[in-house]
């Protein structure tokens, strides 16, 4: 089993010499604006994909691929050579949709917060559907002049001579 460690530098590895082949020894001009995002390899050591990004539309994210696919094995022998493995990974390219998907999410934040603005601004001239107070209150006066009857009648009491038992 290799180490995780060793395989997160091995990745990193591959993809600065990717970038650094795709920018100075490839010379398609089917190449488009690209940038290498990422690159995981498996913990063998024997299979490599690198995620990339293409600024422009479809067909230049098209001609991009088919410029890599053809730059493969430059790029495997230099990754193979740099990195000093008895097998050289074999390298897989995956267009990285990162910009769609931050796009994607965007939007659904954008629906929600108008969302909650819609709710707020209903909710702004709502009212009760029944009495603004829901729960039966005891009335206060009434409260007071029962305490003032058995204050009273305490009175009363102590005044004829103490308890009655």
């Amino acid at each position: 089993m290799t180490d995780p460690a060793k395989v997160r530098r091995h990745a990193e590895r591959i993809r600065e010499l990717v970038a650094s082949v795709v920018r100075s020894q490839i010379k398609d001009p089917r190449l488009g604006m690209i940038t290498i995002t990422d690159a995981r390899i498996t913990a063998d050591l024997r299979d490599a994909t690198v995620f990339y990004t293409v600024l422009g539309d479809a067909a230049a994210q098209a001609s991009t691929a088919a410029a890599l696919e053809s730059a493969k094995g430059l790029l495997r022998s230099t990754v193979g050579k740099a990195l000093g493995l008895r097998h050289s990974p074999t390298l897989t390219f995956v267009l990285d949709d990162v910009q769609d998907q931050v796009k994607h999410i965007d939007d659904l934040l954008a629906a929600a917060r108008n969302a909650d603005a819609e709710v707020q601004r209903l909710a702004a001239k709502a009212q009760y559907a029944g009495e603004p107070q829901p729960y039966r209150v005891e009335d206060e006066d009434a409260e007071v002049e029962e305490t003032e009857a058995e204050d009273t009648e305490a009175a009363v009491d102590e005044s004829r001579g103490g308890d009655r038992r």
